[in-house]
This record gives C-alpha cells, structure tokens and sequence, in this order.
C-alpha cells in the first residue's frame, strides 16, 4: 500500500511535559466548559493554558499526533484498513497545520471489549494525542469510552453504531460520556430502515432476528424486531449465538419449526459466512429471504459464504460513486492505497478525521516560539458545536452526546453472482 505520504506512529514516543497545562484533569462525568483552549499572555506573547480539564502541548517542530483504535488485525481486520485509509487520505490533503506536521499513532483495538481496553489504555498514556478516532466495533467503543473520558481526551467513531454509546439514559443502558462522537449512522436508523425495508418493500409478514452477543448485532436486532412488529409484521423467532461458534444448524432448526419470510442476523464475519452457508442446509429455511448488516458489508463476505449469498441483502453506508467529491476521494484511494475500499466507512473516517482536525485548527493557540497549546474541553466544545458540516457522508451536524450523522449516507445492497465470483460492491437496491 502507498503510505510515503503519511508517518504512522506505531509505538508510543517521547511524553512531552504538560508545564504550561495548570488545570487538573476532569473526571469522566464533568463536561466542563471553555470559552477559549488557551490564550496569549497580554504582552509577551506565550501561551498559557485556563481551559477547564487541561491541555494538549505541541512543542516546535513536534507533529500534531492523531490517535486511531482499529481492529487491524483478525477477522475483522478489513474494518480497519477501511477507516485507516479514511484517515490517511484526509491526514495527507491536510499536510500541516500551524507549521507542524501530522502524525497518525494507530492501535490495535480488534473488535473486542478487551481489545479496545488496551488500545484506549496506550493512548490515554500519552498526553500529545490530540484526539482518536475509532473505534470500529461497538463493543470495543463501549470498553475504550470511560478510559478515553476520563483522560479528557475525545474520540469520533467512524463505524460505531450501538445506540448506547450516544445515549445518556443510565436506566435504558445508555453509556455515553463526554468525549464522544460518531460520524456513523445510529442503529435506531439503520434498524429502522432494514425493518421497513422487509416490510414494505420484500412484503414479508415474519421475521426471525439471531444476534451475537455484541452490543452491535444485540442492539441492531431488537430494532429491527421491534420496528417491523410496530409495522404489522410478525416475529417468529428472536435469539442469539456466540461470538467465535462455526456450527450455526442447531439455532437455525429452531428458526425452521416456524419458517419466517425474513431471517436477520447482523453480525460480523466469520460468523455471518457460517450463518448463511449452513441456512440454506436447513429443511423448511429454502425459501426464506435472508438479511444481514453492515458488519458483513465486506468484499470478502459474498466469496466466503459461497452460492448460499446469492440474493442476500446486507444494510449498510451507501455514497453514491456519481458524487463528484466521493469520486475524488476514490480516486485518491486507488492512487495512494491502491483499488477500492474493502468496506464500507471508509468516507466515515476521512469526515470524522477532518472535523476533527477543523476543530484542533480552530482552537489552537501559538506562543512566540512556535509551540501549540490545544484546550481539551474547548476541542471538545468545538466538536460538539459542528453544525451543517459538508461531508462525503452529508451534511453532519452534532448533538449534545456526540451523534453526527444524519444517517442519508444508508442503502440496501442486494448480494448478486457477480459478488460471490469476487466483484465487489453489490449494486443498491434500496435508499430511505
């Protein structure tokens, strides 16, 4: 992959001293507030850091330095070279702001709770991270958020799209806490849209869930059941398998004692691959219409779950390639990676990397010998004040807990022939 352009960071480098960064960092439920990051002092012309939970230093000459969590190796490893390379392409165009270069430091989060523990613990060690984006998988977002919080450091997710993330009802299981974002679609969208889909559009009236136990594939499932119940239909069946079980036939002879019209299991690979090789084994699943989501949205799905993806429908980011900035951006792909993106928030991770470092450029503070003082709540506050931002995705706008997208970037692909001999991507079917 061609990556001159771009220094990735890979293990952590020389802890700068926060001298000049008075304030104590807030604990994880105190949002704060700033007016300004840092500001110059009257006369002499050097920085001095009043935000509210402290500051990033940059000294001369030193790299502003991106944080990512994402799942790059494994199973799910096409997650996130999707997004390093959102990232890469956005770091690249951008090249330096106020004089210093940018660096991109990436962890390995996997897609796991343990995986984003770790990859959260390595970056909020070091304080000259401006900001992270990741991660890839909810379940590793869920376990990386408190750590990144009470750092006072923010993250924006380019493929995390739990609801619980964003939501701060404690009583209905939210989990957000301040320093959260996401440019990704909330599943309470994308549930939504795969229920009315089935309904409306493939005229079923039953409807099967199977989730993996990830706050993901849990969450996607119940709306989706819940939605499409709300619409009229029936639900026949709602269970779960584990992360890492290749012998779906037991589950799925549950599921063909009722034969639904719809069997939907948004999960990931190599789970999903097994899932709907093994369906179409089953006696009483041959006619049953089967859906999944944008975690098997890869170009590796259709050729490892062989014939039985033909005709599959998989929800997930849609970009619509005639759009004159996402060809660009393709075309960027091909020129300094090479082919086409393996998956489908790539365009995610280059928004969520430039509001990002809009935000930084915007409340960044230069002493008179070139160093940067960067105010953690008042980037935070910026980040949170984004309103009709002109992204690949559409037009972003943030809330108060951090969920940026407006959700227009969604589609409905349907897997085809072409796709199982190894093309790649499926054509759409359906936009909401």
């Amino acid at each position: 992959m061609k990556r001159s352009k771009l220094l990735l960071v890979l293990t952590a480098i020389l802890v700068l001293a926060l001298s000049a960064c008075a304030a104590p960092v807030a604990p994880a439920g105190d949002a704060g507030s700033s007016d300004t990051g840092s500001e110059a002092a009257a006369g002499g012309g050097d920085a001095t850091c009043d935000d509210a939970i402290g500051c990033i230093e940059i000294a001369p000459g030193d790299p502003l330095k991106v944080g990512g969590m994402l799942t790059i190796s494994g199973a799910t490893a096409y997650l996130g070279e999707d997004s390093r390379g959102g990232i890469e392409i956005a770091v690249n165009e951008r090249g330096q702001i106020d004089g210093h270069d940018i660096t991109v430091q990436i962890e390995d989060s996997l897609c796991s709770a343990e995986g984003g523990q770790t990859a959260a613990q390595k970056l909020a060690a070091d304080p000259t991270v401006v900001g992270i984006i990741g991660t890839n998988c909810s379940s590793s977002g869920a376990a990386a958020l408190p750590i990144v919080s009470s750092a006072g450091m923010l993250m924006i997710s380019s493929s995390n799209t739990s609801p619980v993330l964003t939501s701060a009802d404690t009583e209905a299981g939210g989990i957000w806490q301040p320093g959260y974002y996401r440019t990704a679609h909330n599943d309470l969208f994308q549930g939504r849209v795969a229920a009315e889909f089935v309904f409306n559009e493939l005229g079923a009236t039953t409807l099967a869930t199977i989730h993996d136990g990830s706050p993901y594939a849990e969450s996607l499932a119940a709306v989706a059941a819940d939605v499409f119940t709300e619409l009229g239909g029936e639900v026949t069946y709602q269970g779960a398998v584990n992360v890492g079980d290749t012998d779906m036939r037991p589950i799925l002879t549950e599921v063909s004692s009722n034969p639904p019209d719809v069997l939907y299991f948004p999960f990931f690979e190599p789970e999903s691959d097994f899932m709907a090789a093994q369906a179409k084994e089953i006696t009483g699943l041959e006619n049953t219409i089967l859906m999944s989501a944008d975690g098997s949205l890869v170009d590796s799905f259709p050729e490892n779950a062989g014939e039985a993806a033909v005709g599959m429908y998989l929800s997930g980011p849609y970009l619509n390639p005639e759009n004159t900035a996402y060809a660009d951006f393709l075309a960027k792909w091909d020129e300094e990676i090479g082919g086409v993106p393996p998956s489908g928030f790539h365009a995610h991770a280059y928004d969520a990397t430039n509001m990002l470092l809009d935000a930084v450029q915007a409340v960044a503070q230069e002493s008179s010998d070139g160093t940067l003082l960067i105010g953690r709540q008042a980037l935070r506050d910026a980040l949170t004040a984004t309103k009709d931002y002109p992204g690949l995705t559409g037009t972003l706008s943030c809330n108060e807990t951090g969920d940026c997208a407006t959700g227009e970037a969604l589609g409905i692909y349907e897997v085809t022939q072409a796709e199982v001999d190894g093309n790649w991507p499926p054509p759409v079917v359906y936009t909401p």
